[in-house]
């Protein structure tokens, strides 16, 4: 066996792989699902519920797809046409796997920070700093000079 078809081999494993996690994650989602609404928690939660889990199914899976179409092409003989194909099923994969994060997270990527808690934890820096000179400027001892 030579070195492209053993790579080939490994490649056709991701690609197996990356459509089993969506199956499989596909089924955990719907158990999820009905889990949730076995539970009382209503219609629309347990919709959340299903959604998120399926979303964060499929977006492994084109993960691993992608990672099986980089192998491909850099272990076959390069040409110009394998690599813009590459380059055009990575893109669209790319923007398929942002759009599915946008809808289960409800915010752009990279305005993420701003709700998670790194960005909570920024927002409280910054308030409380705007809170402790505010506090200094006002202080009932008569010193108005900043405190360091």
């Amino acid at each position: 066996m030579d070195f492209e078809t053993v790579f080939t081999y490994v490649a056709l494993g991701f690609e197996a792989i990356g459509a089993l996690s969506m199956i499989v994650g596909f089924i955990i989602a719907v158990v999820l699902g009905v889990r949730a609404l076995g539970r009382g928690a209503g219609g629309s939660a347990a919709f959340s519920v299903l959604r998120t889990t399926l979303g964060a199914a499929i977006l492994l899976g084109l993960e691993v797809l992608v990672a099986a179409d980089l192998i491909r092409t850099i272990t076959s003989k390069p040409s110009m046409e394998d690599a813009l194909i590459l380059g055009i099923i990575v893109l669209i994969r790319t923007i398929l796997s942002m759009s599915i994060q946008i809808e289960i997270e409800g915010t752009l990527p990279w305005r993420r920070a701003l709700t998670t808690s790194g960005g909570q934890l920024i927002s409280r820096a910054v308030a409380r700093d705007r809170d402790a000179a505010a506090a200094s400027r006002t202080r009932v001892d008569g010193d108005s000079s900043p405190q360091v």
